[in-house]
C-alpha cells in the first residue's frame, strides 16, 4: 500500500527550539496485519497521524510535549512505543484517543481513525466509537476502574452505554471476555481490589474487547506487575490480536518487553520520533544513538557478560531546548552538525531516523 509523501511541516510553531520537519521524499511504512477477524476483515489503515502536536499551557508558557509526530497504523498491526519518562509516550496516546484535559491540548496536525477525523469531534461523537471501534487500556487499573463497582457492573455499564439491554447477552458476553484473558467468570462479582494486580489489568483488557474494537491503545499495562506477570499477559495479549484480528498501540519503558511482540517500534525523545522501522531491524541495527543507548541499558540473557553503559545526563527541559538535535547533550556520537539544525527525519531502509550520521541516506531528495 503506497503511503502519503509528507514534504514538509506546516501550521504550529512549538515553543523552544524550532522542531525539524520531514526530509522531503520520506514516506510512512507500514508493517501491514495478519490477524485474523471473527467476522468481516478490516483491511489497511487503520489509524493516520500527521503532524500531531500536543501543548501543555505553563505559567511560563507553552511547552510542547508531542512535536510533529506522524505514522500510519495497519488492521492487525501491533506498534510499540519506548523511551524514557517524560518523552511524550502517554501523552500522545491521550492525543490520538481524545482523552487530554487542560492544560494539555491539542495544537495542530491531524488524527484520522477510520478514514474520520477525530480531533474536533464532540464527546457526543466519541462516545460512539470509544469500546466499540477504539479502547484504551490505562496504565493503572486500580485507579482506572471504578472502586465501588464490580466488575461484572462496569462491564454492563459500557455495553448498555452501546444499546445493549438483553441481561443475558451482558452476562453471557461479560463472562466470555473474562473466559478469553483467562480469568473465571465468577470472578465478575469481584470488586477491583479484591483481585490481584495481573487480574485487573486482565480484567482491563477483557473490557476494551466487550465489542472486539479494530483498535485497542494500552499504557503501560504492565507497569506495576512483576517480570512473569508482565510475559505472561503480553503471550495473552498478543494471542488476543491474532485471534480477533485488532491493532494494538503498546506504550511501555522497557524495549525488551516488546521486542517479541510488536510488528513496528517507534522510539520517543523529547516529544519527537527519533526513529521508527520494524522491530527486528531496529533491535538487530539501531540507527539513533539513542536506540542503541536504550538497547544497552538492558542485560541479556545470552552471550557473555558485558557492562550496562546506561545514557548520560538527562532528557532536556521542553521548556529549554538545546539547539539542533535534541539528544545532542547526552550523544556518545555529537558533532558540529548536530547543533547548528534540527535533523531531519531520514528513511534507511524503511526505517525512519533523526540523526544527521543518516542526511546522506535519502533517496529522494
Amino acid at each position: 500500500m503506497s503511503r502519503p509523501k509528507n514534504s514538509g511541516i506546516t501550521g504550529l510553531q512549538p515553543a523552544g527550539a524550532p522542531a525539524a520537519p520531514i526530509a522531503p521524499g520520506v514516506t510512512w511504512p507500514s508493517a501491514g496485519g495478519t490477524g485474523a477477524l471473527s467476522g468481516p476483515v478490516l483491511t489497511g489503515t487503520v489509524l493516520e497521524v500527521r503532524d500531531l502536536c500536543v501543548q501543555y499551557a505553563t505559567d511560563a508558557g507553552t511547552v510542547t510535549a508531542v512535536d510533529r509526530v506522524s505514522f500510519d497504523l495497519d488492521a492487525g498491526e501491533f506498534l510499540g512505543i519506548v523511551g524514557e519518562s517524560g518523552c511524550g509516550k502517554s501523552t500522545l496516546l491521550f492525543g490520538i484517543a481524545q482523552l487530554l484535559s487542560p492544560p494539555a491540548a491539542i495544537t495542530g496536525g491531524s488524527v484520522s481513525f477510520k478514514g474520520a477525523s477525530l480531533v474536533g469531534m464532540t464527546d457526543k461523537q466519541l462516545a460512539v466509537l470509544r469500546w466499540k471501534d477504539m479502547s484504551v487500556v490505562m496504565q493503572s487499573a486500580m485507579n482506572a476502574l471504578n472502586p465501588v463497582k464490580s466488575i461484572g457492573a462496569q462491564f454492563k455499564d459500557a455495553m448498555r452505554a452501546h444499546g445493549v439491554r438483553s441481561s443475558a447477552q451482558i452476562a453471557g458476553r461479560s463472562a466470555e471476555v473474562l473466559r478469553m484473558v483467562g480469568i473465571d467468570p465468577e470472578h465478575l462479582k469481584s470488586y477491583p481490589h479484591q483481585l490481584s494486580g495481573g487480574m485487573r489489568q486482565r480484567s482491563m483488557i477483557a473490557m476494551a474487547l466487550l465489542f472486539t474494537p479494530d483498535l485497542v491503545i494500552m499504557d503501560e499495562p504492565t507497569s506495576a506487575l512483576d517480570v512473569v506477570a508482565q510475559r505472561s499477559l503480553m503471550v495473552q495479549v498478543k494471542e488476543l490480536q491474532e485471534q480477533l484480528g485488532f491493532a494494538v498501540i503498546f506504550v511501555t519503558h522497557d524495549m525488551s518487553l516488546v521486542s517479541h511482540f510488536s510488528d513496528r517500534l517507534m522510539v520517543m525523545y523529547a516529544g519527537q520520533v527519533a526513529e521508527l522501522g520494524a522491530t527486528r531491524q531496529v533491535f538487530d541495527s539501531p540507527l539513533h544513538p539513542y536506540s542503541a543507548g536504550l538497547l544497552d541499558a538492558f542485560p541479556s540473557i545470552r552471550g557473555p557478560r558485558v557492562p550496562l553503559t546506561g545514557i548520560p545526563g538527562r532528557p532536556p527541559d521542553l521548556a529549554r531546548l538545546p539547539d539542533g538535535c535534541r539528544f545532542a547533550p547526552r550523544c556518545p556520537k555529537v558533532m558540529a552538525a548536530c547543533t547548528a539544525r534540527p535533523p531531519d527525519l531520514y528513511q534507511v531502509d524503511g526505517v525512519l531516523v533523526r540523526c544527521v550520521l543518516h542526511s546522506g541516506a535519502v533517496s529522494d531528495d
